[in-house]
């Protein structure tokens, strides 16, 4: 069976990982605050400790991460699927080989909460780099696909 889809819907399609990535990297920048806000709760005493607790930020950082990490994987999978769709290939390159890198740091981040959660100092440390690092990319990563994104509007 051979399934073929409309030029419209094929054209369209192509908007999805951008818009979906963009509403990522905000909400990566939000896990970012929920993560230094953690890091301020577990350094701070007293009643400014206690007062940090109720925020619940160790939590919704847990969380947040969690829906990242599926997004950004569906994400990653879902823009190398459209771009073979339209084009049946992927062009091999900085956007992609970043993109792919950045699945699997985040990936890694990710395995790394069960040691966390048990105290391990070089976990958290390598935690806190590797998503400063994916941040990083995720910012280069969105100006290459706004890139991207001109180069199919102005062939379009």
């Amino acid at each position: 069976m051979n399934l073929e889809l409309s030029p419209s819907v094929k054209y369209w399609l192509q908007f999805f990982h951008p818009i979906m990535m963009w509403a990522l990297l905000l909400i990566s920048v939000y896990a970012a605050y929920l993560g230094l806000q953690v890091q301020r709760t577990r350094n701070a005493q007293g009643e400014q400790k206690k007062e940090l607790i109720k925020g619940r930020y160790n939590v919704r950082h847990y969380q947040i991460g969690s829906i990242l990490l599926a997004f950004m994987v569906a994400g990653s999978i879902s823009g190398m699927a459209v771009t073979y769709i339209n084009n049946g290939k992927l062009f091999v390159g900085p956007h992609l080989l970043a993109g792919l890198g950045m699945t699997g740091i985040i990936a890694f981040s990710a395995a790394l909460s069960p040691y966390m959660q048990k105290g391990a100092n070089w976990a958290r440390v390598t935690h806190i780099l590797l998503n400063f690092t994916l941040l990083g990319l995720f910012t280069w990563q969105a100006i290459t696909g706004m890139q991207i994104v001109q180069k199919i509007l102005t062939n379009a």
